[in-house]
């Protein structure tokens, strides 16, 4: 106690340089937790871009493919799901829910998804967030279209609004469905998922914009059908690009998957979506890891600089060592001195730098909802937070072992030396 005593003296004389040190650790410690809390939320809202669902069907093809289109809006399917095949798994007694989602086609660089009204009533995301709309309503009408929070900010929609799809995926389209346009009629609120740069619109729509169209290719003029003709069609459609399954028993999950991927009438995967994310986080994980090592090393700075700063002051306090020995002290309480006094200004930094990130996290928190769609769970400390934190002191005490050492290599003698 009185080494940590002494220690916090010599501390407060030397104040200025104490809260420099204590500041640059604060800032390196509150940089790494502050990163380590975005990727713990990167990567839970990346495994809750979709929630609840327990099953993705789709053609068979490979199992990222499948949760890309269907669920990030990347890529294309191989090939798409008869509508007997989706209704025949929707009617099973053990599926409680299906979304059909229907692609293909796209607005001014946004994809557009054909789906019905148990979109919005069981998709869910982070977790249980339900979707939700900043105005407007889920689509009625035939030609009624919801659009994502993206989408209604970098094209300036709003509710009334009008808008033509285009066939196919490119940003420019010279094949546009201009003979049957879309009246925006909701906007959603932000997700941080594809949610937000997606249009979406009613699965009859979808075949009704492609009724006069053969190959890809648009019927001539005069064998059109117009939008108001097409109303009075049957626009089941004939196939879907896929559909999500939520089960009435979590644990049909497996049997209702092996089923399905055994289905003898036309070849069809279903995949799990958190095993399929978890893979497919695996892949795009790295750039996270970077930015940690790259935190890291701020760290390793910010405890450099402790360093520096106690081995320059070293040759100031010879006498003040020198001082110590005279009245008693013996080499191993310098030591002692020096390495308690590393202790308290990494011990101070520590818990600096995680004051100033709960608060950042706390002040941030609402923007980076709002305007991102990010997550950001404060909650406590975890284990490996503690685990970082320990080891940053405990990497403090052993930079301090370095002048702890010289200060007790030097002696009574040479600390009186006058050196010129």
């Amino acid at each position: 106690m009185k080494t940590l005593h002494l220690a916090l003296r010599s501390l407060r004389n030397r104040r200025a340089t104490a809260l420099l040190t204590i500041c640059a650790i604060a800032i390196s410690v509150a940089l790494l937790l502050g990163v380590e809390k975005m990727r713990s939320a990167a990567r839970d809202g990346f495994a809750n871009t979709v929630s609840g669902v327990d099953l993705i069907v789709g053609a068979r093809s490979g199992q990222l493919n499948l949760l890309l289109y269907s669920v990030f809006r990347v890529g294309d399917a191989t090939a798409n799901v008869s509508w007997e095949s989706y209704q025949k798994i929707a009617r099973h007694p053990d599926v409680a829910w299906t979304i059909p989602i229907s692609l293909g086609d796209s607005h001014r660089g946004f994809r557009v998804m054909g789906t019905n009204g148990d979109y919005f009533k069981h998709y869910r995301f982070a977790g249980d967030r339900e979707i939700k709309f900043a105005s407007g309503k889920p689509f009625e009408d035939l030609y009624d279209a919801v659009v994502g929070a993206e989408v209604a900010k970098q094209l300036g929609y709003s509710v009334g609004s009008k808008i033509v799809i285009a066939h196919g995926l490119g940003n420019v389209s010279f094949a546009k469905h201009d003979d049957k346009p879309f009246t925006v009629v909701g906007v959603l609120e932000r997700t941080g998922t594809p949610i937000d740069r997606t249009v979406h619109v009613g699965l009859q729509a979808i075949t009704a914009i492609h009724v006069d169209w053969q190959s890809g290719m648009q019927a001539p003029p005069g064998s059109q059908i117009d939008a108001d003709d097409a109303r009075a069609l049957d626009l089941t459609p004939t196939s879907i690009t896929a559909f999500m399954v939520g089960m009435e028993s979590k644990v049909m999950t497996f049997t209702m998957q092996r089923a399905i991927n055994e289905y003898r009438q036309e070849p069809l995967l279903a995949i799990i979506p958190g095993v399929a994310l978890s893979q497919l986080w695996n892949l795009v994980g790295i750039a996270d890891t970077a930015l940690m090592i790259v935190a890291a090393f701020v760290v390793l700075a910010g405890l450099l600089g402790m360093l520096t700063a106690i081995l320059t002051s070293l040759n100031e306090r010879r006498r003040e060592m020198a001082i110590l020995r005279s009245v008693g002290a013996r080499p191993r309480h310098v030591f002692t001195l020096l390495i308690a006094e590393a202790g308290m200004l990494a011990t101070a930094g520590v818990a600096s730098g995680v004051a100033v990130c709960y608060g950042l996290i706390f002040a941030a928190r609402p923007l980076l909802e709002k305007r991102f769609g990010i997550f950001l769970d404060p909650g406590g400390l975890t284990g490996y937070d503690l685990a970082i934190l320990g080891a940053i002191i405990g990497a403090a005490l052993l930079m301090g072992a370095l002048p702890a050492w010289r200060a007790y290599r030097n002696t009574l003698s040479d600390g009186l030396t006058i050196r010129v």
